[in-house]
Formats: structure tokens, sequence, C-alpha cells
């Protein structure tokens, strides 16, 4: 629940950070941000998991495998891209203009946003790591 409210946050920063970058990118209020941070990581999960789909049906070819991969990241720009549209088609206080525009934003924003949420995350993943590490764990000697 934590990591989905740090995403959450990660998300409308930087959405407030590109739409100070851009004049394409238009956010009316800091409120309408937030939403739209909201609206963004719902789109995302939904409109993905068909992407994910066609991943697996698409890895199961062996002999296109390159072409599959390079294929599926140029297509993961558009896919973003479109996310980031439904998002300002469905909010009246975020709009972004122009499909350049939009795809720059979309892969600045999962940049941007990624990079907010490891830092507001901090050393928690590590203390869990480290609390494990440190319980008791009785190794047996292998028995042959």
């Amino acid at each position: 629940m934590t990591g989905l409210l740090l995403r959450w946050i990660g998300n409308s920063l930087a959405i407030l950070f590109v739409a100070w970058l851009f004049d394409d990118v238009n956010v009316a209020t800091t409120q309408d941000a937030f939403i739209a941070g909201a609206v963004l990581g719902i789109v995302n999960t939904i409109v993905r998991l068909d992407r994910l789909v066609e991943t697996i049906v698409a890895s199961q070819a062996k002999e296109q495998e390159r072409a599959t991969r390079g294929i599926l990241g140029l297509f993961y720009f558009v896919v973003s891209g479109f996310c980031l549209w439904l998002t300002s088609y469905f909010l009246a206080g975020f709009e972004v203009r122009g499909i350049l525009t939009t795809i720059v934003a979309a892969i600045l924003i999962s940049l941007v946003s990624a990079v907010i949420t490891k830092t507001l995350q901090g050393d928690s993943r590590k203390d869990s790591r480290r609390q494990v590490g440190n319980s008791r764990v009785y190794a047996f000697p292998d028995r042959e």
C-alpha cells in the first residue's frame, strides 16, 4: 500500500515538473496534478496489462526475438504517450498538446517519477533485507 501511495506522489510531482518544463503540457492546479497522477496510474495499469500479454505471446517466437524486442521497445514509447493522452482526455484541468510532446512528456514523467519514488522510499527496502539477513539461519551440511 505504501508503494502505491509513493508511486502516486511520484507521478503527480513528475507531472508538475513536466508541466513546468513544457509549454504544451498544462496543469490548472496542484490538485489537478495529483488527480492526473492517480488517473495516469490507473490508465497505465489497464493499458499495460494488454502489452504484457502481447509481450508474452511475442516472446514465444524464438527466431524473431531481436526484432520483437526492438519493436516492443519502440512501441513502449507510443503506449506511454497514449496513456498520458488518455489521462488528459479524462481530466479538464490537465492538457497535453501535440503527439511528439505527449510521447516525450510521457517518457520524462516515467523517468522523473521513478527517481522521485525511489528517493521517497529511501532505505526501507535495505532495512527489511538487513533484518532478514541478521535473523538466525541454521545451515545443515549436505549429507551424501
